[in-house]
């Protein structure tokens, strides 16, 4: 029980992350479930519902089809829609009662590919992850069927930008802003995974010269293009204005060496002394982090609620799976900018700068929501 939320909002589930990495890029993607877990994904977690068309739908799973697991009503009821709406890609993910009932989601995505002739994916969502499980799956899977032609290089240097979604940027055109700054830096954009670009741009991701992570949902995408391409890969996000540069400069030393590096992590929390606290996701958080001691001198720690992978996060960074170890390291802080779904457990006496995040308190902050991308820091602690 000590997991269990009392207070705070949680995350988004991984199947949001699966429909929003992968809905502007023309595919069909199919939640089995019985009914809910679309009408929380498009009125929560999905701020283009009402301004952008998506093929994404729920299976309406019943219980007799869950306990008998009938699964070719299933398959049928795929292979007859794409018939009718013609899809990139079918991607078929699943919810909690599916993960009981052992759905082979590979299998049933295999014969709806064999049936229909297009290419199809199954993801091993669950309900039970972040939407950061289900976003990186979901966008390995579109790297992995359609990357698959080596390139040739662009004359001038480029780069992808790997892991963007409304779920860690909204839509208050931090995403643009990142274009805007790649090329400013002297880079031309191939692709941006998964905002703004459509699937033949991601089809043409082998002529990038380096790839920005902006999130760590990317980073899986990314090194499978390494492994495929070689294509070298830096994580981080441009917050700021000396990180911002300190990213710029990292980008073009791997774009000419081919190493990768985590730029977001290359900082030192574990020093003695009160800190900001900075819980969300490891790259962006990481980013804010080390723009924030670059540009105000402040000390801060990441507080990470999610997966991500050790090496995301600099030593003294800290891992929080609950509201108790979120109320105990605000307890430490010298100051918290985090969602303002955290206020009620960060004590009165630590002050609170609100940063909504879409994927923790979905619409309710939207209207509040930064753009901190190459820009001067708002704050001054």
């Amino acid at each position: 029980m000590k997991q269990t939320a009392r207070i705070i909002s949680i995350h988004a589930a991984d199947t949001s992350g699966v429909c929003s990495m992968l809905y502007e890029l023309g595919g069909m993607v199919v939640v089995h479930d019985a009914s809910g877990c679309n009408s929380t994904y498009s009125t929560h977690d999905e701020p283009r519902w009402y301004r952008q068309d998506s093929m994404i739908y729920i299976s309406a799973l019943t219980e007799t089809d869950a306990i008998l697991g009938n699964d070719e009503k299933l398959i049928a009821d795929i292979a007859a829609a794409a018939k009718d709406l013609s899809p990139n890609f079918i991607a078929v993910c699943g919810a909690p009662v599916p993960l009981l009932a052992g759905t082979d989601f590979p299998a049933i995505a295999a014969e709806i590919e064999a049936r229909t002739g297009i290419p199809a994916f199954g993801l091993h969502t669950s309900g039970m992850h972040s939407y950061l499980a289900g976003a990186s799956e979901a966008l390995e899977a579109v790297v992995s069927h359609f990357c698959t032609e080596a390139l040739p290089r662009t004359d001038a240097p480029s780069a992808n930008i790997i892991g963007a979604t409304p779920l860690d940027f909204s839509v208050n055109g931090a995403v643009e802003s990142v274009i805007g700054w790649l090329k400013k830096s002297g880079f031309e954009l191939v692709s941006c995974m998964a905002m703004g670009s459509t699937l033949d741009d991601i089809r043409r991701a082998s002529a990038a010269h380096v790839n920005l992570v902006v999130s760590s949902c990317g980073i899986a995408a990314a090194e499978l293009l390494r492994k495929r391409f070689g294509t070298p890969w830096i994580a981080g996000v441009p917050v700021g204005e000396k990180f911002s540069a300190r990213l710029a400069s990292a980008l073009k030393t791997a774009a000419a060496s081919g190493g990768c590096a985590l730029t977001c992590a290359e900082r030192d929390a574990s020093a003695p002394g009160r800190k900001l606290a900075i819980p969300g996701e490891a790259v962006f958080s990481g980013s804010l982090a080390a723009a924030i001691e670059a540009d105000l001198g402040t000390p801060c720690r990441v507080l990470c609620p999610l997966e991500a992978e050790d090496r995301l996060l600099a030593p003294g960074d800290l891992r929080i799976f609950d509201e108790d170890a979120a109320s105990a390291a605000f307890a430490e802080a010298s100051g918290v900018i985090a969602d303002p779904m955290y206020a009620p457990v960060c004590p009165p006496d630590v002050p609170f700068f609100r940063l909504p995040h879409e994927a923790f308190s979905g619409r309710c902050y939207r209207k509040e929501s930064l753009n901190l991308i190459d820009h001067p820091l708002p704050w001054r602690f």
